[in-house]
């Protein structure tokens, strides 16, 4: 009998151990998946009636559990170059550059005009105020016109022509009274010799105030008028023909007051492109001295 009590007794105390040790497995399984929400799953292998993804290795999850997917940057799109400066399209051979009578025509110390003695086709007398020699070519004529009333409406002050078109025969003599009084060498950077100026085409003019101020002397550039002629002459078709840093490549010294009419598509491309000499927009040597 005391044999039978010893181990029932042994039998309660090994009961109570393993019911202590199946709870303290049982909880430390349930920590293991405490869920976001304070609610705690169970380590223990679900029912049949429990979907199989409710399993340790894959915890089942309600919707709004459900973690946002990474956000994929959206990729930028580069950024197309800029176009170059003015129009690709552009086409520089539209017009002659050797024909006296294209609109385009450059004459300079290496480009004489051929033939020598030529007279534009369609000289008039242009409709604006004048001191002398008031002939251009029609196209140029209106755009001067339209230029100077632009110039009076926008403040920069009237202005009149000082001398446009010239013949060969007037250029002969307005080159050797220069060399008279300066000089061959003096008057080949200030006026161009016969058969090589500007004048002969119809296209070329020298502008001044009204009334007259600083006419075709360096201080012309300084005035209202010749500083809005050189920021606004291009809108017209017209071109400050010789710039002060441009000796080198025109042979002229700085003329504020000498404009040529080239029209207002090359204009408007030369000023887009940074470019103000005929020479270099046509890829022309430059023309410093005469051949010869």
């Amino acid at each position: 009998m005391h044999d039978r009590v010893t181990r029932r007794a042994a039998r309660g105390v090994v009961a109570v151990l393993t019911a202590a040790a199946v709870s303290l497995g049982l909880s430390a399984c349930q920590s293991d998946f405490l869920s976001a929400t304070g609610e705690w799953r169970s380590a223990v292998s679900p029912s049949p009636s429990h979907s199989a993804s409710a399993s340790p290795e894959a915890p089942d999850k309600t919707p709004d559990q459900t973690p946002d997917p990474t956000p994929v940057p959206t990729p930028k799109p580069t950024p197309a170059p800029s176009p170059p400066p003015g129009d690709p399209a552009f086409d520089s051979s539209r017009y002659s550059i050797d024909d006296p009578a294209s609109l385009w025509v450059v004459a300079n110390k290496l480009r004489p005009l051929s033939p020598a003695l030529f007279v534009p086709p369609d000289l008039v007398v242009a409709g604006v105020p004048f001191i002398s020699n008031p002939y251009l070519r029609s196209d140029a004529a209106i755009a001067i016109a339209e230029m100077f009333a632009a110039a009076a409406a926008e403040g920069a002050g009237a202005m009149q022509i000082q001398n446009a078109y010239r013949s060969y025969d007037t250029q002969v003599r307005v080159y050797g009274g220069w060399v008279s009084r300066v000089g061959q060498a003096t008057a080949d950077a200030q006026s161009a010799r016969p058969g090589h100026s500007e004048h002969q085409t119809g296209l070329g003019v020298d502008i001044t105030s009204l009334p007259e101020r600083c006419s075709i002397e360096e201080c012309f550039g300084e005035t209202a008028q010749g500083a809005w002629l050189a920021g606004n002459a291009w809108r017209f078709g017209f071109i400050l023909r010789y710039p002060a840093d441009k000796t080198a490549v025109t042979g002229f010294i700085y003329e504020p007051w000498h404009f040529r009419f080239v029209g207002t598509d090359l204009s408007t491309e030369m000023r887009e492109r940074g470019i103000t000499t005929l020479e270099e927009f046509f890829g022309l040597p430059a023309a410093p001295n005469y051949a010869g």
